[in-house]
């Protein structure tokens, strides 16, 4: 796999801008390049109301931890599951999502892990090369955010929420993957700045990204596509 970039040609447009993220050479550090080998009896029950005491202690998430996600008291916060995702693209390449850690704890967010694979018989070029493995990028309602899992963000642990936007480079970047060849970026999931009341918001969201075709020269886009995924926080 081949990486270059091009500085000052197109902004990820990720929003407000406030900490540098930084201008990353060649690979990123977390970037991961692999080859495929690729009859009931009718019955009644009462339910008990709950008391006083116990309706208390639920959050409006659903629980009474201080990370607002639905889960019992100590188990870091809400955990991740990806609810759905789009149909595979007409195109060479093969955009795909896992999830790597469930749960968010007090060493990590929620994580996930974008992956491309070229299923073509012969190289292609794409762009940009951070979006195509959703680093940087924000759900469609702007409530989180997918960053690098080698960075260090403004952030409390447990909580993962951003204090402060995240800047990012001015610059172009273009992956060039090998017959068969994958490019992968694992990826922490955290709140945006803009959810002041929350750590994690519990329900779905949706990332979504465009990939660039290019040319051999990685100068001009042949074709482009869009692909996404939706994950659910609970």
């Amino acid at each position: 796999m081949n990486t270059t970039r091009r500085s000052l040609v197109a902004t990820c447009g990720i929003g407000t801008l406030a900490l540098l993220a930084g201008c990353m050479g060649g690979t990123d550090g977390n970037t991961d390049t692999e080859t495929e080998t690729a009859t009931g009896t009718e019955t009644s029950t009462e339910t008990a109301s709950p008391t006083e005491t116990e309706t208390e202690a639920l959050t409006d998430n659903g629980t009474d931890n201080e990370t607002g996600g639905t889960r019992p008291s100590g188990t870091g916060g809400p955990g991740v599951i990806i609810a759905s995702t789009d149909d595979a693209p007409d195109a060479p390449v093969r955009p795909a999502i896992e999830v790597t850690e469930e749960a968010a704890t007090e060493e990590h967010p929620p994580m996930l892990r974008a992956t491309v694979t070229n299923e073509s018989d012969q190289a292609v070029t794409l762009g940009e090369g951070r979006a195509i493995v959703f680093a940087y990028r924000y759900d469609t309602e702007d409530h989180l955010m997918l960053l690098p899992a080698d960075g260090d963000y403004p952030a409390e642990p447990g909580c993962w929420r951003l204090t402060d936007g995240i800047s990012v480079t001015e610059e172009y970047r273009t992956v060039t993957l090998e017959p068969g060849e994958s490019t992968s970026q694992e990826l922490g999931l955290y709140g945006a700045p803009t959810q002041e009341d929350v750590c994690l918001p519990v329900g779905e969201s949706r990332f979504e990204s465009t990939f660039s075709i290019m040319d051999e020269a990685g100068e001009q886009e042949q074709s482009s596509f869009t692909w996404g995924f939706s994950v659910l926080l609970e």
